[in-house]
């Protein structure tokens, strides 16, 4: 059990028998009466969000959930297949399981399956990932200094804001959390 003061973003309850993520997390005093605690959760198999309140010092069940090291093969469609590196299982996750996560998704990439009682919920991207820049505008000596951004467009046909001299070719990090530019690797 875990109480709404052990509560943070990225923690999974169970609540009303479904497995929710908390994506915000406030707490509010009120003048008089008890303190209240106001989270956003994410319906983890369904992707719905729902904001609710609840009284200060409720316990909620910790969902465990298992993390297993997978690997990417191929997509087709809508679907994504990836192999368990211990067991060598495959697996299929569809583009709705994924979410963001698909926009990062290339050949060979290395990632944690997270799954509960057996059932994949979804992946864990690494925080940063390294791609080939595919497609961005030429940059020209000196543009370096202005701090200016364009977009660039990565192997995994992500968009990403750029500095002026990243070219074609260039292999760029990128933190998975924010979808942002880190350095050119």
């Amino acid at each position: 059990m875990i109480s709404t003061g052990e509560l943070k973003k990225g923690v999974v309850i169970e609540l009303e028998g479904d497995l929710w993520q908390i994506l915000d997390y406030h707490h509010i005093k009120m003048g008089r009466g008890s303190a209240q605690v106001r989270i956003k959760f994410r319906n983890v198999r369904k992707q719905s969000i729902v904001e609710k309140t609840f009284q200060a010092g409720e316990k909620f069940p910790r969902a465990t959930m298992e993390r297993r090291t997978a690997q990417f093969l191929f997509s087709e469609g809508d679907d994504y297949t990836f192999m368990d590196t211990e067991t060598y299982d495959q697996f299929v996750i569809t583009a709705e399981q994924l979410g963001d996560a698909k926009d990062y998704i290339k050949d060979g990439l290395q990632l944690d399956r997270v799954s509960y009682e057996g059932e994949t919920i979804g992946v864990e991207l690494p925080i940063n990932l390294d791609l080939t820049v595919t497609e961005t505008d030429p940059g020209f000596a000196g543009d370096t200094a202005t701090g200016t951004r364009k977009p660039a467009t990565v192997e995994t046909g992500l968009v990403v804001q750029v500095p002026l001299f990243v070219n074609v070719g260039d292999v760029i990090r990128v933190d998975t959390r924010t979808g942002e530019y880190q350095t050119r690797v």
